[in-house]
């Protein structure tokens, strides 16, 4: 199974949430036993301002065992397919979001997303399994 990180799940454990950092490790580490958790472009953009250097970054991804695995075009397509569908029901931003293009890179490249944003991806994204560490681990810590 491949799982796909949201960026908040990350920056909960890089910034030690007091509230969710040990839901966050433990859904990687459920998700690492799984098979293989990836991460795109676009999380590895939104973590990179929280690093120092390249380097370090990699370090603390190859720590958690989060591989880099880019979109591809089908991933880019539904992407922005979805964000044509979010614009028609009214949406008001003009440009693609982040959370569509992490949305599609995990429906096309991966399993499941493991990410806090439960009701963002239900809705446009109905197909894609979530795993919420705060709602489907034992002990939810709830947010």
């Amino acid at each position: 199974m491949i799982t796909a990180v949201d960026t908040n799940v990350l920056l909960d454990v890089f910034l030690d949430d007091p509230q969710f950092a040990d839901w966050a490790e433990k859904a990687l580490l459920v998700s690492a036993a799984a098979g293989s958790v990836v991460a795109c472009e676009v999380v590895w953009a939104e973590l990179s301002g929280f690093f120092g250097d390249q380097s370090r970054m990699e370090e603390a991804m190859q720590q958690l065992d989060v591989n880099f695995v880019g979109m591809g075009v089908a991933a880019s397509f539904t992407a922005g397919a979805v964000w044509r569908q979010y614009r028609a029901e009214g949406g008001r931003r003009v440009r693609v979001l982040p959370d569509f293009l992490i949305g599609a890179h995990a429906l096309k490249q991966a399993d499941r997303l493991v990410s806090l944003d439960r009701g963002f991806y239900r809705k446009y994204f109905p197909d894609l399994p979530l795993l919420n560490p705060a709602i489907d681990l034992p002990g939810r810590p709830g947010r």
